[in-house]
């Protein structure tokens, strides 16, 4: 008895979203590991998740802030930390993404498949709130168009972790039915 074959299509949109996760895996590294986390970097401001330097006019040199001086700024430690816990746990959990999707695809296994939807979902909230919270506390230093690389690869990780959360879930992976297996 041979298994179906998978469809041309299906193969295609299993491939896509497989590339569109390695594309958001990409993103969330260059904007959290290459950049530092670093959501603005020019000569007179550093705003990221580590950094926080503000331009020193008597002293004419950026000058970093640590934390008794941001609670002081109004920046509280509790809301940073769960921003960095929000968008560095969304990397970590889009780096799991792609075994439960090869194993759904290769044991024909819904429930892998809707274990790599969990993934997706909890990343995609995961970021989209450590991102708002930090921005929320940051709004006073940050401007639109202040924002740099590290930023807009954030937003594209986020953009694309919510196109592939609605891929999976609205073309789930399907077990074989096993009449049809019995029929073949």
């Amino acid at each position: 008895m041979s298994l179906p074959r998978p469809r041309r299509g299906d193969q295609l949109l299993f491939l896509g979203i497989v590339v569109l996760v390695v594309l958001a895996i990409f993103l969330l590294f260059y904007a959290l590991l290459w950049k530092a986390g670093d959501l603005i970097n020019l000569p007179n401001l550093r705003i990221g998740f580590y950094n926080f330097c503000l331009w020193n006019e008597s002293a004419s040199c950026l000058q970093c802030h640590q934390f008794p001086e941001l609670e002081a700024l109004g920046l509280p430690q509790g809301a940073l930390a769960l921003a960095r816990l929000g968008v560095y746990g969304a990397l970590v959990l889009t780096l799991f993404v792609p075994l439960p999707l090869l194993l759904a695809r290769c044991n024909r296994s819904e429930g892998e498949w809707h274990l790599a939807v969990c993934f997706l979902a909890m990343a995609s909230m995961l970021l989209a709130g450590g991102l708002g919270l930090f921005l929320t506390y940051t709004w006073k230093w940050v401007t639109p168009s202040l924002l740099g690389p590290g930023f807009l690869a954030l937003a594209a990780a986020q953009a694309l972790l919510v196109l592939l959360l609605m891929t999976t879930v609205m073309f789930p992976q399907r077990a074989d039915d096993k009449s049809k297996l019995e029929s073949c």
